[in-house]
Formats: structure tokens, sequence, C-alpha cells
């Protein structure tokens, strides 16, 4: 923590955590550990630790303090945990799951995003996450299975082809609704071929791309 207000910015994400009980340890020294002003542009750093969405390169977006900590407190990431995440952004969530997990993949279309994500591990010393440009619509089949996988855009269904990715007992959550408006962030527990489905909240993010940026 560089400064107080950045201090006063995280103390107030604990309590907004606290009072939704969200309060596992290892994950908040894991958020703790991670300088989250390295991953955002200076002029949002006064509201680095909000629940606002804010803007990063190639027109995507962070989420919310908040959001990426329910998500990742659902994932209940383990020290062996392998890890899949479909949307690099920033690279902000990979660097704080890499403290959690043994390995983390971390897949973007932007080649931009990617470069940068792999800047900041480096900068910061994280050697067990791994960025990818690639199209995760489908996952990253040649590199599983995963325990873990996390998906930072919507399906408009059950996302079926990334049951074979996970291991056994494995937990993928991934937002699942409609293109537009709101979608319900499901976490899906693989029990033989099959998820078994609990909803952990709602959301508003973009549709899954089907494809690699071109240029950027």
């Amino acid at each position: 923590m560089n400064s107080i207000g950045d201090r006063e910015g995280f103390a107030a994400f604990l309590l907004r955590l606290r009072g939704r009980g969200i309060v596992p340890k290892d994950m908040i020294t894991a958020f703790e550990a991670t300088p989250r002003h390295a991953f955002i542009s200076a002029q949002w750093h006064s509201i680095a630790w909000s629940e606002r969405t804010l803007p990063i390169e190639c027109g995507e977006t962070i989420e919310g303090a908040d959001l990426q900590a329910a998500v990742i407190a659902a994932l209940a990431i383990e020290p062996g945990s392998r890890v899949l995440e479909i949307g690099t952004g920033s690279g902000y969530t990979a660097a704080v799951m890499s403290r959690l997990a043994a390995r983390v993949v971390t897949v973007d279309r932007f080649k931009t995003l990617i470069e940068q994500a792999r800047q900041r591990f480096e900068a910061l010393g994280i050697t067990n996450a791994f960025v990818r440009q690639a199209d995760g619509s489908n996952g990253l089949a040649g590199e599983g299975p995963f325990d873990r996988i996390v998906v930072w855009a919507s399906f408009d269904g059950l996302p079926r082809t990334f049951v074979d990715q996970l291991s056994s007992g494995g937990i993928m959550i991934a937002p699942i609704g409609p293109d537009e408006g709101e979608q319900v962030m499901a976490k899906l527990t693989k029990l033989g071929s099959r998820f078994e489905r609990e909803d952990i909240g709602v959301v508003r993010l973009q549709p899954i791309a089907r494809s690699v940026a071109a240029v950027i």
C-alpha cells in the first residue's frame, strides 16, 4: 500500500467484503499483496478499490474489486489448483489467483493486454501465471485439465464445452444470460460428466467473443 488513500480504499473494500460474509484470510492476503495501482491508469487510482468497473486499454474494463473478490472466493482455489482464466484484461485477477494457486493460465484476445499483463507479472516477480493470446470461447483444450476455470464474459447458455477441461470436482464460474442486460454469475461444479449449478449473483458483462483481435 503506497499511500494513505490506498490504505483507506483497501480498508473500505475489506469492510464491504466482511459485510457480505466474504472473509477467506488467504484471499485477502493475496489481494493486499497485489498492488492494484500497477494494473490501472493513474487517473483511476483514487477509486481503485471501489465497486466501479474501470476502463483499461483496447476498450476493455477491469471489474470492480468487490466482484473480483466474490468470484475468487467462490472459486475456493487451493494451493495445488491449476486455474484457467478467460479474459485477462489488466492481469490483476490472474496475479491475485497466482498467490493462491499452483499455476494460472490466463487468455485474452487482445495482444496489447497480454503483453502488458506479462510485463506486470514480471515486475511483481510472479512466475506461475502464464498469458496466452487466444480465442478462449471454448476454453484451452490443449492445456487442461484445470481444477478451476473463471470466465469474465457471458454465455447465452450453459458452457458445456468446458466440462471436459475441468478435473473431477472442479469448479467453473461464468456469467450466463442474454448479451444485453443482466446475467447470472453461475458456479458450476463438475460431477461426473455434468455440471451442478449454483447461482451466486447478478452481473452485466460483455458476451464472450469468438475470435482473436487482428491488430491490437
